[in-house]
């Protein structure tokens, strides 16, 4: 009797090795998904490659099919750095801006970005850049840091723009012929150039607190934007300021022009505002809730592709059900 157990025990032991270590199907694990609604992104832009987003992390990411699906670009190294913007000079060619002094560089519409500046230690955030009409570029940011590539964005050097100070500088902008262009920062900083970026003068204070950017309207108009409200429009290319009008008193952080023309501002509690006047005043054009929104861009289809610090959200302009999250 014993013998038959200890046969059976054998051979259910050996039945089962047989079973653990014999080939069968496994079903296919479900596809990686980029939680593009869930991430921290901060700036948005359209190339050759289709859409590209930036943000936390040091994430930048791709889409091919209007923000249907999302990749993750390459990169040449990967600091886990916060990418603050991105630039384009044209439809391939552009920079990752970011913390610590880091700038990545493509050539190719953001599907491949290459590091081209990093600071180890004590590194200060990068805010914006540009590529000027003499083919340098110069990039902007916290503490009055300004920098300057001969080589089309390759590498990077110091130097100074007009009067130098330590105020934050967030945002550069060119008229449309290229000739004005303003950076404009903290306490109210504007520089103001006329000839093409070779020389900046200080515009007289107008304002206080910090503006996040500005935008050439055409003939001599620009309008500027910054915190609680405070924007300004200008009709003798930047020269001076009168207040606008606004029916939030929120911070804006990006603009887009809209398929009607319109000038659009972004910025806290979801809250995007409209002007049909060339900034003399604006309207609400989109409620929000608790997001804040850090950069907008116009799809051919007339919706606003919308970047913040909870992710990208499709936004149709005309309908007044709440924004759809992004995929």
């Amino acid at each position: 009797m014993r013998t038959l157990v200890g046969m059976a025990i054998a051979l259910t032991v050996a039945f089962a090795g047989v079973f653990a270590f014999s080939p069968r199907s496994v079903p296919p694990l479900a596809a990686t998904r980029i939680p593009v609604d869930r991430m921290q992104l901060t700036s948005i832009a359209r190339t050759s490659a289709g859409l590209v987003t930036a943000g936390e992390l040091g994430s930048i990411l791709i889409s091919t099919d209007e923000g249907a699906s999302w990749q993750r670009a390459n990169l040449s190294q990967n600091r886990q750095a916060v990418i603050t913007r991105l630039v384009f000079a044209d439809d391939k060619t552009g920079v990752a801006l970011g913390h610590e002094g880091w700038i990545l560089r493509t050539s190719d519409g953001g599907l491949n970005w290459t590091e081209v500046a990093f600071t180890e230690t004590n590194g200060e955030p990068l805010m914006s850049a540009a590529r000027m009409p003499s083919g340098d570029w110069i990039a902007v940011g916290a503490f009055g840091r300004t920098l300057r590539s001969a080589d089309d964005a390759t590498t990077w050097e110091e130097f100074a723009i007009g009067e130098q100070e330590d105020w934050h500088l967030n945002h550069i902008a060119a008229s449309k012929d290229k000739k004005t262009w303003l950076i404009v920062g903290e306490a109210g900083t504007l520089q103001r150039s006329t000839d093409g970026g070779q020389e900046w003068t200080k515009v007289p204070p107008f304002y206080n607190g910090s503006l996040y950017g500005s935008v050439h309207l055409g003939d001599g108009r620009w309008v500027a934007y910054g915190m609680r409200g405070n924007v300004f429009h200008s009709a003798d290319d930047g020269a001076t300021w009168t207040p606008s009008q606004l029916q939030a008193p929120i911070s804006t952080y990006s603009h887009a022009i809209d398929r009607d023309g319109s000038l659009l501002l972004a910025g806290q509690g979801g809250i995007v505002l409209a002007s049909a006047d060339g900034g003399a005043s604006f309207t609400i054009a989109r409620k929000g809730g608790r997001e804040t929104l850090t950069d907008l861009i116009v799809s051919p289809d007339g919706k606003w592709l919308l970047a913040s610090d909870s992710g990208l959200q499709n936004w149709a302009p005309t309908t007044p059900a709440a924004p759809k999250n992004a995929s």
